[in-house]
């Protein structure tokens, strides 16, 4: 660092400057009983305290926002952080939080059949909720909840993404299922298999079976793990979607 950059952060007081606090929150998924489930808190402190919201809060020193995010999810819920995690989008509106401006860094959380949830730091208590139909929000947590859906069905169109809902292996038909839950429409089994098998390095065969045929009996279905694909091509499209590019 030369002289001049020294005496410049030397100088330097964050206080002529409008304060400004960071917080991430998390949108959590998971697939329970064949329907899709996002993880709320309720607040255990003031403000909008007893609402339901999405687990978060503020980041600390030194914290990066990644780290931040699945500090939050583990403190908040007791969930460990083996769930999948990527940044979804940024809230910096005015008025979002009546305690001073406060900009959020939101993030997207998959895993298959998590575990239910333990409150704890400032939550008083912490459940799974079915998105087709979850309380009223805290804040703004129902655009950011809106957001994190609508990203979750889009990338399920050109992304891996669904195997994150399945265990390690799984069957074309378990994997047809997180479709239908999370887009929320049936699909046809024949045509989903097809297009799922066209797609390179999508799934790869294990060579093993399921134990037993299906719920009405016929042949053990194939067993398939992730590929190392990290596209779609092509993409498998939602079903509006397929009528609009006809």
């Amino acid at each position: 660092m030369d002289e001049k950059e020294s005496a410049f952060l030397a100088e330097y007081d964050p206080r002529d400057y409008p304060p400004v606090a960071v917080t991430v929150d998390v949108v959590a998924l998971t697939i329970r009983a064949g329907v899709l489930h996002v993880l709320l808190v309720e607040r255990g402190r003031p403000p909008q305290q007893g609402r339901w919201a999405l687990p978060g809060g503020f980041i600390r020193p030194g914290e990066d926002l990644p780290e931040a995010a699945r500090r939050e999810l583990a403190e908040e819920t007791g969930l460990a952080p083996r769930v999948h995690i990527e940044q979804l989008a940024s809230y910096g509106s005015p008025d979002r939080d009546p305690r001073m401006r406060v900009v959020s860094i939101s993030y997207l959380a998959f895993a298959p059949d998590l575990p239910d949830p333990r409150a704890g730091s400032d939550a008083a208590s912490a459940a799974w909720h079915p998105v087709s139909r979850p309380p009223e929000l805290a804040f703004d947590h129902a655009r950011v909840l809106a957001d994190g859906l609508e990203r979750a069905r889009a990338k399920l169109e050109y992304t891996p993404l669904a195997t994150t809902f399945t265990g390690e292996t799984f069957t074309i038909s378990e994997l047809r299922g997180v479709y239908e839950t999370v887009w929320g429409v049936p699909l046809h089994a024949g045509n989903f298999h097809r297009k799922v098998l066209s797609v390179p390095g999508f799934v790869e065969a294990t060579g093993h079976s399921t134990v037993s045929g299906g719920s009405r009996g016929g042949p053990r279905a194939k067993l398939y793990r992730a590929g190392d694909a990290r596209l779609l091509h092509p993409a498998l499209l939602r079903p509006a979607e397929q009528e609009g590019t006809r």
